[in-house]
């Protein structure tokens, strides 16, 4: 087997191998970058097969580039997955893998504490095209069994969910879908590759928000859709094409630079937010920590045994509520208030206010997202200098109760 696609190596081998090469006429190790929009043909024939599917090939930078499909390689052999598309952003992904199985007339499925922009999409662009949504609680096989009618196509999953790390059983929910003929979606943004392998669970498809962990340096927005090489194909062409949602290949050459580290970032994400999550479920002005490495946590034993690490998120709800956290979060020194994760930087965030302000209030609580919720997403700074820095925030918190009284 070629160098770039051997099955055998451990993940952080693969990370930095994979589907990389050195370029067989130059020797760099690096990858190229082929912005190439236009590709030529010897003769109008040749156009005319390659358009039509006959031939193998790329005749427009919308449906296929070079240094997009090394990443792609490399994105399906982390994931074990047969294929592998890169698009725009997370969105794309999720939108576009939705629409790929749904359309006018169906009906999904989909766990209730999810990611803001996911919300919005089914909640409230997905019914213009006709299709419903129930917001389920995953964490009760029951209640999804009885939210599936005649006409769901798809069970969407988010685990851990995004804020508040809630872990779903994807292998016995994926067993429960398939018995009804439903298409399984799993967001694996918050765990990557390293930490969890959804297919190998029973998912049909997975999708990553790369801008977050797998490109890692804030500096990407792109996204992926893994799964199926017929499924992907026609995604490639009737989303990602058509639609305009392709990956640019300089962002792709970004997040393949970006992966040969993310084993090392991966560890050292975990290892803080272990550390974080300690220290919060200590402290008198903390209500409530969610992280699946706490055993006090309510998902803690599935998620050792469906994880191979806990993540870099950990979300906190601080006593006093909307008020009190917008003290802490403006009390911050080194952590930075930002709506984004997985970045070199410590970055925290109010869902409230901020990713999951387009969930109706109600819901919002329904959800578990309060107003005294925070979301962090540990940095690749010292632990030690992360902790401080909540301890001192949480201090200017708890003064600024104390002068109100």
């Amino acid at each position: 087997m070629n160098k770039a696609g051997n099955g055998n190596w451990r993940m952080d081998t693969a990370i930095v191998h994979a589907a990389q090469t050195p370029c067989e006429k130059t020797g760099a190790v690096a990858s190229a970058v082929v912005p190439a929009v236009a590709y030529s043909f010897p003769s109008v024939e040749a156009a005319a097969a390659c358009v039509s599917g006959k031939q193998e090939g790329v005749y427009y930078g919308r449906y296929g580039n070079s240094t997009v499909e090394q990443l792609e390689q490399k994105m399906a052999i982390l994931e074990g997955a047969e294929a592998a598309l890169g698009v725009s952003s997370g969105m794309a992904a999720i939108s576009g893998a939705l629409l790929t199985y749904l359309k006018q007339g169906d009906h999904v499925v989909c766990t209730r504490d999810i990611y803001g922009g996911t919300y919005k999409f089914l909640g409230h662009l997905a019914p213009r095209f006709g299709i419903e949504t129930d917001f389920v609680d995953c964490t009760d096989p029951a209640a999804v069994g009885l939210a599936i009618r005649p006409n769901t196509k798809v069970l969407y999953l988010e685990t851990p969910s995004n804020p508040c790390l809630t872990v779903l059983d994807i292998e016995a929910l994926s067993a429960l879908a398939h018995e009804r003929g439903l298409k399984v979606i799993v967001d694996n943004t918050f765990m990557t590759s390293c930490l969890q392998k959804p297919l190998e669970l029973g998912a049909d498809v997975v999708v990553h928000s790369a801008t977050k962990y797998l490109n890692g340096h804030g500096d990407v927005i792109a996204g992926f859709v893994l799964g199926k090489a017929e499924d992907i194909g026609w995604m490639r062409k009737n989303m990602a094409g058509d639609l305009g949602q392709h990956l640019s290949a300089w962002d792709a050459f970004l997040i393949l630079r970006g992966l040969k580290t993310l084993g090392l970032r991966m560890k050292q994400h975990c290892r803080s937010a272990e550390r974080v999550a300690d220290f919060l479920q200590n402290h008198p002005l903390i209500k409530n920590v969610f992280y699946p490495g706490l055993p006090t946590h309510p998902q803690h034993g599935l998620a050792k045994r469906q994880m191979r690490g806990m993540g870099g998120i950990v979300s906190f709800e601080v006593h006093g509520g909307a008020e009190a956290a917008e003290t802490f979060l403006n009390s911050l020194r080194l952590a930075m208030i930002s709506f984004s994760l997985g970045d070199p930087e410590t970055l925290v965030q109010h869902p409230a206010s901020m990713t999951h302000f387009s969930v109706p209030a109600d819901k919002r609580t329904a959800f578990n997202i309060t107003g005294g919720l925070v979301r962090l997403s540990t940095g690749l700074e010292d632990a030690e200098d992360i902790v401080e820095d909540l301890k001192q925030a949480l201090e200017c918190m708890n003064e600024a109760k104390a002068e109100i009284r």
